[in-house]
């Protein structure tokens, strides 16, 4: 149950209460005996939520579970020898002998059009 503060326009008093959420809000001052107790507006401290299944992970399937523990095993630390998974060099840029890398699609569509335009053009 969430935790509602009041207070009240006639004698000042301020106080907390646990409320339902449905509940309508209290009137009546504890202190004055008046009704001009009004409750507060603030940001709340929030829901809290104990027990199990308030976590994404505990509905998670035993086939995610298996392969998340057989990927922490498993996984090696990535070398710092350049070398990919493939067995090749990865290319560093500024290295000799680096190959242009190809165009995009969208880059290669451009390129295209740009061709056409100068055969069509001249």
């Amino acid at each position: 149950m969430p935790t509602y503060e009041y207070r009240c326009e006639a004698c000042g008093h301020e106080l907390e209460l646990f409320q339902n959420i449905s509940e309508a809000p209290k009137k009546k001052c504890p202190a004055c005996k008046r009704s001009k107790l009004k409750r507060k507006i603030g940001g709340g401290a929030g829901f809290l939520f104990k027990g199990s299944g308030f976590y994404l992970t505990d509905y998670r399937s035993d086939s995610y579970k298996k392969g998340a523990e057989s990927e922490s095993k498993g996984a090696e630390p990535k070398g710092g020898d350049g070398a990919s998974t493939d067995g090749t060099k990865d290319a560093k840029p500024g290295d000799k002998g680096d190959k242009k890398a190809a165009p995009t699609k969208p880059a290669a569509a451009h390129e295209r059009a740009a061709e056409k335009k100068k055969k069509k053009h001249g």
